[in-house]
């Protein structure tokens, strides 16, 4: 297993590209644009800085680590000689269910698809396309190249011979492989996710203020971030996606988003990313400021 697709080249792409790429294999990083393409080229490289600056990898890995990635905005171009693809699509059911389609009609026959969803079922993405036993999750944690995790979640077709592929691949990446089965949420984001939702259920009550409720955590709890930071860190849409993912999943009220959490996505202030969440962002700045809203 040499040739690797990677489609979507957000921050997770990127990441996932990164690794790949870093670890010898031959990577074809796909995405609609190629402004945003060369944006995650741009990121791979400062990251490599980065890692160049820490004495972890030199100017020499740095260029053979570019060098094993080439872009493309075509998926039959980029996918057709893929032992394995990974996609990095937006969290969105009916995107993945469409592209999983899309790479079983344009890849070859064996290849391996996998999926870096973070809470949507396996087996639905695998259903779409016309080898199922053959589709997998790997799910990554951010940033990819620093987290040693990896989730890899059977389907309810995916064979053995599949998983241990991909959890010996993992562990060709410098990974710490943990298989899991497919519920929704999975693991992490079964246990992860509720706990978020009552950081902001006991900031929504009025019981504690954000640098409260993150500071408890970190010092109680030894949290290297806090949940309000954290949903911030992987953007406050994200997390009510995949709240709604649990909750129609299992059908329990435990896992309904908190209406604060469902105003401040339909507001726009999704964390990190839009510069606003529980926390305000600033270029430049280090600095972790409570937004106006809750200061």
């Amino acid at each position: 297993m040499k040739n690797i697709t990677v489609i979507g080249s957000g921050t997770m792409g990127n990441g996932i590209a990164h690794t790949f790429a870093q670890n010898g294999f031959s990577v074809s990083l796909v995405d609609i644009s190629d402004a945003a393409l060369q944006k995650a080229l741009q990121t791979i490289a400062g990251n490599l800085d980065r890692q160049i600056k820490k004495g972890s990898i030199d100017e020499a890995a740095k260029t053979a680590t570019l060098n094993n990635i080439k872009t493309y905005t075509d998926v039959k171009d980029g996918a057709a000689n893929a032992d394995l693809v990974v996609e990095a699509a937006t969290e969105n059911r009916e995107i993945k269910l469409k592209l999983f389609k899309q790479l079983s009609e344009v890849c070859k026959p064996d290849v391996i698809l996998a999926s870096n969803t973070s809470s949507i079922s396996i087996t639905e993405i695998a259903a779409a396309t016309a080898n199922p036993a053959n589709v997998i999750g790997m799910h990554f944690m951010n940033p990819v190249p620093v987290m040693k995790l990896v989730e890899v979640i059977r389907g309810y077709a995916t064979t053995d011979v599949v998983t241990d592929t991909i959890m010996e691949l993992s562990r060709q990446l410098g990974k710490d492989p943990v298989e899991v089965n497919d519920y929704p949420g999975f693991v992490a984001n079964r246990i992860l996710m509720p706990m978020i939702n009552e950081a902001i259920y006991t900031l929504f009550e009025g019981v504690a203020g954000v640098h409260e409720i993150d500071t408890v955590m970190k010092l109680g709890m030894a949290h290297p971030m806090g949940p309000l930071q954290l949903a911030d860190f992987i953007g406050l849409d994200v997390c009510l996606a995949i709240l709604k993912v649990l909750h129609n999943g299992f059908g329990n009220p435990k896992y309904a988003p908190c209406p604060l959490l469902v105003n401040m996505v339909t507001a726009g202030h999704l964390g990190v990313k839009s510069g606003s969440g529980f926390y305000k962002y600033t270029a430049g700045s280090k600095d972790l400021v409570v937004a106006e809203k809750f200061a």
